[in-house]
C-alpha cells in the first residue's frame, strides 16, 4: 500500500467540506474546491502573527495587570 500521510492543509479541508456540505445550497462541482480555498484560507490564518485573536488579549490584558502593579 502506497498512501500518502494527509497534511494538515488535507485535514483543513476535511472539516471545510464537512462543514460545506452541511450548510447544503451548495453545487457538488464546487464544494471541493470550496474547501480547498477555505483550507488555505485556514493556513495563512494559522501561520498569521497574532495581532487580533485570544494570544492578543492575553498580552494586552498581562501588560495591564504589570503597569497596574508597577
Amino acid at each position: 500500500m502506497n498512501e500518502e500521510v494527509p497534511t494538515i492543509r488535507d485535514c483543513f479541508a476535511m472539516f471545510a467540506l464537512a462543514g460545506l456540505l452541511m450548510r447544503g445550497n451548495n453545487k457538488l462541482i464546487e464544494i471541493p474546491e470550496g474547501a480547498y480555498e477555505m483550507a488555505d484560507a485556514m493556513m495563512e490564518a494559522r501561520n498569521a502573527k497574532p495581532e487580533i485573536g485570544i494570544k492578543t488579549v492575553r498580552k494586552a490584558r498581562n501588560n495591564a495587570k504589570n503597569n497596574i502593579n508597577s
